[in-house]
């Protein structure tokens, strides 16, 4: 597993793509993908782009943390 290069959700961008996702979880951009696509994951389709806003990325996370 690779160790995320952020420290807090502060250094995190408003707006997060797969490699800034894989990234912060540790995961390639290809499983950052895969997430990203999955049903109930925060992310919004921009064109031919995913991206996710930071604050409903924090919430889906607290609430994975919470399970």
């Amino acid at each position: 597993m690779k160790e995320s290069i952020f420290k807090s959700y502060d250094e995190l961008p408003l707006f997060l793509n797969a490699e800034v996702v894989g990234r912060v979880l540790g995961v390639s951009i290809s499983s950052a993908y895969e997430l990203m696509h999955e049903k109930n994951f925060p992310s919004i389709r921009i064109g031919n782009r995913l991206i996710i806003p930071k604050d409903k990325f924090i919430e889906w996370v607290n609430a994975k943390a919470e399970r």
